[in-house]
């Protein structure tokens, strides 16, 4: 049992899967082996590939016996879709973030994935990256006292990427909020070790061309009265990757000279149709991305600037391990480079299927996250702190 490998299917081959490309080639206990996306060329690619079987329809592929699970990186709005049919077919879940744009949504993917016994898992998110998971491990053993204040901030040039039309539309998914604060909640829920209990947020929309949120500011309480600041700015100025020490987002060394470049490279699309294309060449597909290679130089990822303030310590997760500020001394906690990226995503994956463990990014996550990105928007024009109900 310990040796057996997973099989995965893969449902929409598009930005998020092939950022999770390199996590499904390199994983020891993961094969691909199916994969279904509007694009035939993609398609047949991956077929060519990977030696995998490639279908036109997410029905078909759920249909395949030889996949175990799926992973389900398709636009949000087909997510709800797409999940009830991978568990119609007994076929595990992993969905991409944010799990679905509405609550009700989340309640039915939870209820088909319970009602057909198979475990729904949401990410990739941050909250999966090393540094945190090891950084909630040491506030478990209660070694520096409770948690009692989170700063989170994250600047980046998100929302100057390539964009399809959809993603500049808020009622759509798209925006900030739903794409980056799902990362960005997960990491303050998990290292919160409470239960959230309400929002107050602001957000901003400052760029006319791109009418959509662009940033947030969002205070969150939490049962034991921890409370945390959520900062997120996607305008394309400054960037927290300095904070850590020029290491992307994605484990990769950046050129700290290096300025404006999603900006400049926007201005080359001189419509919408120009910059979906010019996004689809992120993707993967024979004009696509072929990035699923490993660089020899990683480290883990992260999102942005996170100091957990404990009764005892500061604690700082950074790409290359965990900074203790304590009461007496400074100390970081190494963590050794890691040989897979985003591993613990497929980890925690095939613990579920293989080994039957309660997955911690379970569809009641994902559906407490969700709803607090949704009390971000609602509270920004309210004015007023939302409660939360669905937290866990």
């Amino acid at each position: 049992m310990k040796n057996e490998v997973m099989t995965l299917g893969v449902i929409g081959l598009g930005r998020a899967f092939t950022l999770m490309l390199p996590t499904f080639v390199n994983h020891p206990k993961l094969q691909l082996v199916a994969a279904s996306d509007p694009r035939q060329d993609a398609v047949n690619r991956f077929s060519t590939e990977f030696n995998a079987k490639g279908y036109s329809t997410a029905e078909q592929l759920c249909a395949d016996p030889n996949v175990q699970a799926v992973y389900i990186a398709s636009p949000h709005q087909f997510h709800v879709e797409h999940v009830k049919l991978a568990a119609s077919h007994g076929k595990h879940i992993l969905v991409e973030k944010p799990m679905a744009l509405t609550v009700a949504a989340c309640r039915d993917m939870i209820a088909a994935a319970q009602a057909a016994g198979v475990h729904l898992l949401v990410g990739h998110s941050h909250s999966y990256d090393l540094p945190y998971l090891r950084t909630r491990e040491m506030i478990l053993t209660g070694q520096f006292g409770r948690v009692r204040m989170i700063n989170a901030v994250n600047f980046t040039d998100f929302l100057y990427r390539p964009r399809r039309p959809e993603e500049l539309d808020t009622r759509a998914g798209g925006g900030v909020v739903f794409s980056q604060a799902a990362h960005q909640v997960d990491v303050v829920r998990l290292l919160a070790v409470s239960r959230a209990c309400s929002i107050r947020a602001f957000t901003g929309n400052w760029d006319s061309k791109r009418s959509t949120e662009g940033a947030y500011s969002a205070q969150m309480s939490f049962a034991d009265g921890t409370f945390a600041s959520l900062i997120y700015s996607g305008y394309g100025h400054f960037d927290t990757d300095e904070f850590n020490g020029w290491w992307g987002e994605l484990g990769q060394l950046r050129d700290s000279n290096e300025y404006g470049r999603a900006r400049a490279t926007l201005k080359k699309a001189h419509s919408p149709a120009e910059e979906a294309e010019m996004k689809n060449r992120r993707a993967f597909g024979p004009m696509g991305t072929d990035s699923f290679r490993l660089s020899p130089n990683i480290s883990h990822n992260h999102f942005g600037l996170i100091v957990v303030s404990c009764e005892h310590a500061d604690l700082r997760p950074m790409p290359q391990g965990v900074v203790i500020y304590g009461d007496e001394e400074r100390r970081i906690e190494t963590l050794a480079p890691p040989s897979v990226p985003r591993a613990e995503v497929v980890d925690e994956l095939y613990n579920a299927v293989v080994h039957g463990k309660p997955p911690l990014h379970s569809g009641e996550w994902g559906l407490a996250t969700l709803e607090a990105c949704l009390a971000i928007l609602q509270s920004a024009e309210s004015g007023q702190n939302v409660p939360l109900e669905y937290q866990i």
